[in-house]
């Protein structure tokens, strides 16, 4: 079994008895753990020694929602809301399946830009249209182990028709362009549980870093008996139900509409609103639901440049937190944020409350971004007893940054500089179950030249098919955006502010 020893460095465990509060210390890990942390922990014969001087150690970050097949999109779109942006990065109509090479290189490549920024878990939800296959989720899951990261994978599913799945759907649409749109029969709930099944046998606890989760897309593309399954099998397997809520007002006024009720109303009513349940966004809540949310002890991965890149709105973190919400941070995919920088998603998410509202009392702290940012991330990824602070008996999962770096220099406060100054170039280290993956800022497992350079090679061919891809889809965009304007226009009964105000 492997040891070793960081002494003398600057710790910032983020949980247990130290907290918040960085102190002078040593680090040692044995195997995957952290076997002790504290002052003068003294010799360890055989332990591999890091001089921790001028450093700070500190527990990796968590993107607590990312989707991998954006990753070769990055600075492709902008000027787009999430329903006109669909179109083109989630197209209806849709090209050949991405070949298995470029597929296992597309999801590395999230893997090495995560690791690189400080990143130790991610909590990719992928989605692979038009067809669940376990050789392909098969990719994925190689692409993270050969790059060591943590990492929670989802085959994400829908089995509502999309034009059912949206407000005025059906009615804008022209008939001529909804014949285009025959998807066939979608995927049975049986069938769904049967294929996660199948990949919880395959890829669960696979490297001691992997596994599997549910992830239904939304409950307005799912049908209730499907939320109902996925939910079903994600409490007998202790994961995640993993789900997109009210990202932006078209679906606040597609909750009420369908339904009559906000879709969290709605998700509550389904008996789906509890503590295993994760929900991406969060942003067009209102009291109500925000007080459903809190009583339930369910999560939220706060996205907070993707929702101002796609014009979604703010979400509401003060209220979510005062209610008792756990708040992770997730970069969401990098086609819309352009980034798997969390430090990037630290700084506006804590920047863009303040701008919420006068009562500078209530815009959030440093200190509770850096938590949602470490283990309130976790948390989500329901990993909070593995990982996520640095603790005795917690994995090994930590990062290194030097403290003679611009972003510290002068040292006020390592907290509030980390979430205001830091955009990870002053890692030195990564750490994950007790292996070095990044050292001196270059990865250990990977060559990361050869890697992007074959990603270079392979990117004019790919994107010119897709640009055909997305002329083929860019005949629906009037109508798409027809929808976007009136449901946009529309009052929900809701909090004037909602969506803007923290």
């Amino acid at each position: 079994m492997s040891t070793t020893l960081i002494r003398g460095a600057t710790i910032l465990a983020m949980g247990g008895e130290h907290g918040s509060t960085p102190f002078a210390g040593d680090l040692l890990v044995e195997g995957n753990r952290i076997a002790a942390i504290g002052p003068g922990l003294g010799d360890r014969p055989g332990a591999r020694q890091i001089d921790g001087r001028g450093r700070l150690v500190m527990p990796g970050l968590v993107n607590a929602h990312t989707h991998s097949g954006e990753t070769f999109f990055r600075g492709r779109y902008e000027r787009l809301p999430l329903e006109l942006w669909l179109l083109y990065a989630y197209p209806l109509l849709m090209g050949p399946l991405l070949p298995p090479r470029l597929l296992y290189l597309r999801t590395l490549l999230l893997a090495m830009e995560s690791l690189k920024g400080g990143v130790t878990l991610l909590c990719d939800d992928f989605f692979d249209p038009p067809r669940h296959d376990l050789d392909r989720l098969g990719t994925v899951f190689r692409a993270y182990e050969d790059a060591g990261i943590r990492a929670n994978v989802s085959s994400a599913v829908m089995n509502i028709h999309p034009l059912d799945a949206i407000a005025y759907g059906r009615e804008t649409m022209p008939v001529a362009l909804q014949a285009r749109l025959d998807f066939g029969a979608p995927i049975s709930s049986a069938a769904y549980i049967d294929y996660c099944r199948s990949a919880f046998a395959a890829f669960q606890d696979k490297a001691g870093r992997l596994r599997f989760m549910i992830a239904p897309s939304a409950p307005q593309r799912c049908t209730p008996y499907l939320m109902q399954a996925c939910d079903e099998l994600a409490r007998q397997w202790r994961v995640p139900f993993h789900t997109h809520i009210l990202e932006t007002k078209t679906q606040a006024v597609t909750g009420r509409l369908f339904h009559g009720k906000s879709l969290i109303r709605y998700l509550h009513d389904l008996g789906l609103l509890h503590s295993g349940v994760t929900i991406a966004h969060s942003v067009w809540v209102s009291d109500e639901d925000i007080a459903l949310m809190g009583a339930a002890g369910c999560s939220v991965a706060h996205n907070a440049v993707s929702n101002l890149k796609l014009g979604a709105g703010i979400a509401p973190l003060r209220r979510l937190l005062d209610a008792g919400v756990t708040v992770g941070l997730g970069t969401d995919g990098v086609c819309s944020n352009d980034t798997a920088r969390i430090f990037d998603v630290m700084r506006t998410a804590a920047l863009v409350q303040s701008a919420t509202g006068p009562d500078h009392e209530r815009w959030v702290t440093a200190a509770e971004i850096l938590k949602a940012a470490t283990l309130g991330g976790a948390r989500t990824a329901h990993l909070g007893e593995i990982t996520g602070s640095l603790e005795v008996g917690k994995r090994a999962d930590l990062i290194m940054l030097r403290l003679d770096s611009l972003a510290f220099t002068p040292l006020n406060d390592i907290v509030r500089q980390l979430v205001y100054a830091e955009n990870g170039a002053s890692i030195e280290r990564v750490m994950v179950e007790g292996e070095i993956v990044v050292d001196g800022g270059r990865l250990t497992r990977i060559n990361e030249a050869a890697v992007l350079a074959e990603i270079r090679e392979a990117m004019p061919a790919l994107m010119a098919e897709h640009a055909e891809i997305e002329t083929r889809n860019a005949i629906f965009h009037p109508h798409f955006e027809a929808i976007h304007r009136r449901a946009t226009a529309e009052e929900v009964g809701m909090d004037r502010y909602a969506g803007t105000r923290g």
